[in-house]
């Protein structure tokens, strides 16, 4: 894993993408912080992080679009497989590696607080909180990016899909506010889902009996379940895509409300994107 590690990590410095990532994200954060803390006088950072969320859309797909569809596309990922490493080893070596781009920035912005405390007082609790939440959603971003890019051989590919991903993710609470809140639509959106989750799943495995079989289980039982108790289904799309928004739950954190459920929430969604990346590379070791 190590060895792994020190590859990726010196590839990005050795290609400008790190010095790119590094550099755009301090400078966004950066006018944001002069902006609401000096100019404007807030002496809350949270706003800051708050307001540059968006950040992760633009620059996480550069920084994850290469990470394996890179060894896909110069057959690189050959050496990968038929190496004595594990596949746990090589996703997690490649997520540290990006992770560790990610902490620099982290790590330079962790002081944005603490000069801003020199010229007065400044929640620090709050901030620290919100830095904490930040760093969290960072993550839970870089591991979803690192699945993608299991998933093709095109970086270009592998940093559109990503990038649709995240702005879907980002704009979750809107597209829920207007979804149809009845039953009969909420059985018709999780089915559409359904179809989607299998198209991954298909991706994954290329394996059409799975996925014909998880398709045709699937939709039985939201049927069934529609049929025998369909109020169930009342509001339950609203309910679902709020749950899966991930900056919902950020918003705590900008709060000042340290939550274990979303630490939590976030740290799941990293070990399952890691997991289905590892399953992603076993599947291309064994075929």
């Amino acid at each position: 894993m190590l060895a792994i590690y020190k590859k990726e990590l010196r590839s990005y410095f050795t290609s400008m993408i790190g010095y790119v990532f590094i550099a755009f994200f301090l400078v966004i954060i950066g006018l944001y912080f002069v902006i609401n803390n000096f100019i404007m006088g807030y002496a809350n950072f949270e706003y800051v992080l708050s307001g540059v969320s968006f950040i992760f859309i633009l620059l996480v797909p550069l920084l994850t679009m290469r990470l394996i569809a890179e060894e896909n596309k110069q057959k690189t990922d050959q050496l990968l497989l038929t190496s004595p490493l594990s596949a746990n080893s090589i996703i997690l070596g490649k997520f540290l590696a990006v992770l560790t781009i990610f902490m620099i920035v982290i790590a330079v912005t962790c002081t944005f607080p603490l000069i801003i405390k020199q010229y007065g007082v400044v929640p620090m609790a709050s901030a620290y909180s919100a830095l904490v939440g930040f760093t969290l959603l960072g993550a839970a971003y870089l591991a979803l990016g690192l699945f993608i890019s299991s998933l093709t051989e095109s970086q270009v590919v592998a940093a559109v899909i990503t990038f649709i991903t995240f702005l879907l993710t980002f704009l979750m609470d809107s597209i829920a506010s207007v979804l149809p809140t009845d039953n009969k639509s909420a059985w018709v959106i999780f089915s559409v889902l359904l179809l989607v989750i299998c198209v991954i799943v298909h991706q994954m495995m290329h394996n059409l009996t799975v996925t014909v079989g998880i398709a045709f289980v699937g939709e039985v039982a939201l049927t069934a379940i529609y049929l025998v108790k369909p109020t169930l289904f009342d509001g339950l799309v609203v309910y679902v895509f709020n749950w899966f928004s991930v900056l919902t739950r950020f918003d705590s954190f900008t709060m000042g409300i340290f939550d274990l459920t979303n630490v939590v929430y976030y740290l799941s969604i990293i070990f399952i994107f890691l997991f289905l990346s590892v399953q992603s590379l076993k599947k291309k070791r064994w075929s």
